[in-house]
């Protein structure tokens, strides 16, 4: 599962003789957990709702799985896996236009989806997304201002991600550390500031030090790369998507704010100071995230609605019975 990032095509690929495919691309049944004990997971509980009140899939619900290693690029910036992929999705929403009387869809997307959503439709152009586009709806999503708790996944290993129960996290690491799509999240300077997100005995890391922070990891110059190149211009700015959004989150969940290595010492474990989020994402992320998009859509006059859902978890609000139940309502009022 390794990515290379090569610096010739300035693009990230996987290793030699290793070839991808997304099973079930264009059916709500693409996402499916594969473990019994998580089968809640991957928004399967939303698409059995939304099934109860007559969707149909490959009819008038449709999937578009996506590759978790890869992250969507900043403008300029190249990506096979994203390009394919946009196109992907383009024909997919153009396809439930056409089969529904050329009205225009509701996307979905959950988690690291409602990011990838954002980012494919600000790589549309606006009258497309006027034309196509009733409605965009995410769910608790990876913002573009980022969060911490990505900081203790790339130094200790990833926790709550990859779905393999009998492998530590450190066996994942360096694994983890090739993916784009975690460093795509680091907290934005733009929110944490100066204030100390990974802290040990010889010195502290904030937002603004990520070039040192990951070189402390055992990042190669040329590693740290494709963070200054690809990460760095979108730290800075949030593109709202210029069509009607309904965005929810969770809140009142323990969340990192910070992570202790005293010693220094990667391999363990680290204590963790926490505040408020989804359990994964920051508030203070989710609201200047959720300000922001607010502010460019109400300067063009476009809707937007902030809906904050107390005790629901980053993984488990489109499942348990409240936010479903809350996440239905924003679906079917957005369909009206």
């Amino acid at each position: 599962m390794t990515l290379v990032f090569d610096p010739a095509l300035d693009d990230y690929r996987n290793l030699p003789g290793v070839e991808t495919r997304v099973p079930g691309f264009g059916s709500a049944y693409g996402f499916t957990s594969k473990n019994d004990v998580h089968n809640m997971f991957c928004m399967m509980r939303l698409r059995e709702e939304l099934e109860v009140v007559g969707y149909r899939d490959k009819d008038t619900l449709f999937g578009a799985p996506y590759d978790l290693r890869h992250a969507p690029p900043p403008p300029g910036q190249p990506s096979q896996v994203y390009s394919d992929y946009y196109a992907r999705v383009k024909d997919l929403v153009q396809l439930a236009s056409e089969k529904n009387g050329n009205k225009p869809v509701i996307l979905i997307g959950h988690s690291f989806g409602g990011r990838v959503i954002l980012d494919f439709l600000n790589s549309t152009s606006l009258p497309w997304r006027q034309k196509f586009i009733k409605h965009m709806i995410v769910i608790s999503p990876t913002p573009p201002t980022g969060f911490t708790h990505v900081l203790s996944n790339l130094a200790s290993g990833p926790e709550d991600v990859i779905d393999f129960p009998t492998v530590h996290p450190l066996a994942l690491r360096q694994m983890w550390r090739t993916f784009a799509s975690p460093l795509l999240s680091l907290p934005s300077p733009a929110v944490f500031g100066q204030k100390p997100l990974v802290i040990t005995k010889n010195r502290n890391y904030s937002s603004y030090d990520y070039p040192q922070f990951l070189s402390a990891l055992g990042f190669s110059t040329d590693e740290v790369v494709p963070f200054t190149k690809r990460v760095l211009p979108t730290m800075l700015r949030v593109d709202a998507p210029m069509v009607p959004t309904t965005y929810l989150n969770g809140a009142g969940i323990q969340t990192m704010e910070q992570a202790i290595y005293w010693e220094g010492n990667f391999d363990v474990a680290p204590e963790i100071v926490h505040g408020d989020g989804d359990g994964c994402i920051n508030l203070v992320s989710v609201l200047s995230f959720a300000k922001e998009l607010h502010r460019q859509q109400r300067q063009n006059n476009i809707h937007f609605k902030f809906v904050k859902i107390d005790h629901a978890t980053h993984y488990d609000i489109a499942s348990r019975e409240h936010s479903l139940r809350i996440i239905m309502n924003e679906v079917l009022e957005a369909n009206c």
